[in-house]
């Protein structure tokens, strides 16, 4: 794979209210799209949405929400610049020729020295999107199978029916909200935990908030969980500095007749600070201190007990070789979002319909805030290449998954005509 010549270009969409966690907000999601084409005349467009607050909390405090994409755009741009001309035998060899000089250049252009991985590879998905279907037109890969490593094939040999369509409930979302979503089947339920505040306050908060979500959750009933109810998954984002923070959440949960709903704690710790957690009741799984195989290792040393993968945040090959490592450590894993645009929700969706059903769950998980982040999420679906399949809206809480999905990889494969545009050349690349 011989790449001559890099196009990128961003589209930008609003969110319906400030998406918060972290203990911040931001209002609106950039979409990197990269156009890569070989020295045969292939060309092939990869979008990659950015994720600044979650991938590096510093960076996003360090500056405005704008400046921090648009360092995150010149780390992409740099990437671009650096594989131009240049050979590779695959996506990932790609990625792991460029990555080193990459995230040093984000170190710099960042002024930040300890710059998490996780903001270099979220920088980067669009690249290796890019790159994997640029991959599969050199080699007639036809589908999503074909493109899955021989080491991680034993992690995704799975083909799920159904897969959770996990919404997220971020700070702000309104009970009413959170009831129409209840009511929708919704049986797996993303908490944002870490509000805003010292860390008795936020402990109080998020006490609060879990309260009024099971005081709402706890009516409904379901048959595709163990325990017959919605489970919970509570994601903190790595804002608890205290052991003991997370002991007293928990402690409140037991007392009130919800921890058997909480599914699993996700990322609860800051990243520098080497917890062990395998006292806890509960699974607790790591996110975005994952950069690599090694971090997973390490993780696992520390008693996490589950993995979110994100193919959509910090790229599809990081994401096979992650599932592969898992698979052999005997862990399971997940799919989470990065408030996601319905094509790279399909990304995440081939990824996630692979991989063995959740524990306390009879299927997988994919998280999926699209429908309650945005407030054009239906004109959204309608840019998608397979507009009217059936696999893009959850019912009774999940995905759908049959032969047609996987037979297109849900749409994956297929010119992405939207996002094509803005990476057009000439004056209409600037006004599509």
């Amino acid at each position: 794979m011989h790449i001559v010549d890099c196009d990128l270009g961003i589209q930008r969409e609003p969110f319906a209210r400030p998406f918060g966690f972290k203990g911040s907000y931001f209002h609106e999601k950039w979409n990197a799209v990269v156009r890569l084409t070989d020295k045969t005349g292939a060309s092939a467009v990869g979008v990659g949405g950015l994720a600044v607050l979650w991938s590096d909390a510093a960076v996003f405090a360090a500056h405005t929400e704008t400046g921090g994409n648009l360092l995150m755009l010149s780390v992409l741009e740099h990437a671009l610049q650096r594989v131009r001309g240049t050979d590779f035998a695959d996506p990932p060899a790609l990625l792991e020729a460029v990555l080193p000089e990459i995230h040093e250049y984000g170190k710099t252009v960042t002024d930040n020295r300890g710059l998490r991985g996780t903001f270099t590879l979220n920088a980067l998905v669009a690249l290796d999107n890019a790159a994997w279907l640029l991959h599969a037109r050199n080699t007639g890969a036809a589908d999503f199978d074909a493109l899955i490593p021989e080491p991680a094939r034993a992690a995704l040999a799975n083909r799920q029916t159904r897969v959770a369509a996990v919404p997220l409930l971020s700070y702000k979302l309104s009970g009413n909200d959170i009831k129409e979503i209840l009511e929708q089947g919704a049986f797996f339920l993303k908490i944002k935990i870490g509000q805003p505040g010292t860390e008795q306050d936020m402990l109080e908060k998020d006490i609060a908030r879990l309260t009024e979500i099971h005081e709402l959750a706890r009516r409904y009933e379901t048959d595709m969980t163990e325990p017959g109810k919605p489970l919970y998954y509570l994601d903190a984002n790595g804002r608890y500095r205290d052991k003991d923070t997370l002991a007293r959440l928990l402690e409140h949960a037991e007392k009130n007749g919800m921890l058997e709903q909480v599914a699993l704690v996700e990322e609860p710790f800051a990243e520098e600070l080497d917890i062990d957690v395998a006292q806890f009741a509960v699974p607790v799984a790591a996110d975005e201190s994952l950069h690599s195989v090694r971090d997973l290792h390490a993780k696992l040393g520390l008693g996490y007990g589950a993995i979110a993968i994100k193919p959509a945040g910090k790229t599809l090959s990081v994401a096979f070789a992650m599932a592969q490592a898992a698979h052999a450590a005997g862990v399971p894993c997940y799919v989470a979002d990065n408030a996601c645009v319905p094509l790279l929700v399909d990304w995440n969706k081939n990824f996630a319909a692979r991989l063995p059903a959740f524990p306390g769950l009879k299927c997988g998980i994919l998280e999926s805030n699209g429908p309650s982040s945005y407030g054009n999420w239906a004109e959204q679906l309608e840019r998608h290449p397979c507009p009217t399949a059936s696999w893009l809206k959850p019912a009774a809480g999940a995905f759908t998954l049959e032969d047609e999905f996987y037979a297109r990889s849900g749409g994956i494969f297929e010119e992405p005509a939207f996002f094509a545009r803005f990476v057009q050349d000439g004056d209409d690349a600037l006004n599509p």
